[in-house]
């Protein structure tokens, strides 16, 4: 069984996931792959320990806290390389941003492989099902590039900006363009 209730972000509205004891997901509306990794049986239950944990931890977040995701028992669904890509984006500091080619070369090194697809990394940034909290939004492409958030590029800029990070050095690519 799967619960979920809303929250009420400054980036509009989230639905929290859980399984009754840890965070499964977090989607701002509108998101591409949101609630895909959700079973069939979701009761709506606002008043889990996790969720008013997780409603904490947003809250102090967007008063511009720095709260340690380690506070939070995370559990996104998905396989082995997926969980590889997303334990990554947990390391990535508050303030700060990672390529999609340096993730892969990080995971490249990890498996003891000669290299490691940019591509894929960014298909498992893309299904990261706990937004916000796994920084997702901490990570561009190569040169400043501004891609790949599924929700919505906007809102990767004002996480981006909310965390202090200034945007003179990144663009938005043109449509059709590659990472």
């Amino acid at each position: 069984m799967h619960y979920k209730t809303t929250y009420h972000s400054p980036l509009g509205k989230m639905t929290l996931a859980s399984d009754g004891q840890n965070l499964t997901g977090l989607w701002i509306d509108g998101q591409k792959h949101a609630e895909s990794t959700l079973g069939r049986r979701i009761e709506e239950k606002s008043d889990l320990a996790i969720f008013k944990q997780t409603k904490n931890w947003l809250e102090r977040y967007f008063r511009g806290a720095r709260p340690a995701i380690a506070e939070l028992p995370l559990a996104p669904a998905g396989g082995a390389f997926r969980q590889a890509v997303w334990k990554i984006l947990r390391e990535i500091p508050y303030g700060q941003v990672i390529t999609y080619g340096e993730i892969a070369k990080q995971i490249a090194r990890e498996k003891g492989l000669a290299k490691m697809s940019a591509q894929a990394v960014g298909q498992a940034v893309g299904h990261n099902p706990i937004s916000v909290i796994i920084p997702c939004h901490r990570v561009v492409g190569a040169n400043g590039n501004l891609t790949g958030y599924a929700g919505g590029i906007h809102l990767k800029i004002r996480l981006l900006a909310h965390e202090g990070i200034t945007m003179d050095n990144f663009f938005i690519p043109r449509q059709g363009t590659a990472r």
